[in-house]
């Protein structure tokens, strides 16, 4: 079991960068993959990007690919979401999500709000 807790949200305007970061606490953290996930008012969840154990296999929404870069640091045991290049329509509560091999993401964090003002 792992224990996701997320940093780094806060209010930004259109084209600038924010940094979150999910720090995560149990036994292990190499066997999970991570993502990120958001969800806007009124919107359902949606996957953003995600990242395997040994910080391969990254995949993004089309929606932020080229703007958002996703890694992990393992000794840390901390992944993170680069995120340049702002709209307004990426405000959201951005979450970090963990799962094992072959299980759906069923670890996560209490998530962090980003605003990107016009």
């Amino acid at each position: 079991q792992v224990q996701l807790v997320e940093s780094g949200g806060g209010l930004v305007q259109a084209g600038g960068s924010l940094r979150l970061s999910c720090a995560a606490s149990g036994r292990t953290f190499t066997p999970y993959a991570m993502a990120w996930f958001r969800q806007a008012p009124g919107k359902e969840r949606e996957f953003v990007a995600g990242v395997g154990g040994s910080g391969g296999g990254r995949d993004y929404a089309d929606s932020v690919k080229g703007r958002f870069t996703i890694s992990r640091d393992n000794a840390k045991m901390t992944v993170y979401l680069q995120m340049n290049s702002l709209k307004p329509e990426y405000t959201a509560v951005y979450s970090c999500a963990a799962a094992r091999l072959g299980e759906s993401y069923k670890y996560w964090g209490q998530g962090t709000q980003v605003t990107v003002s016009s």
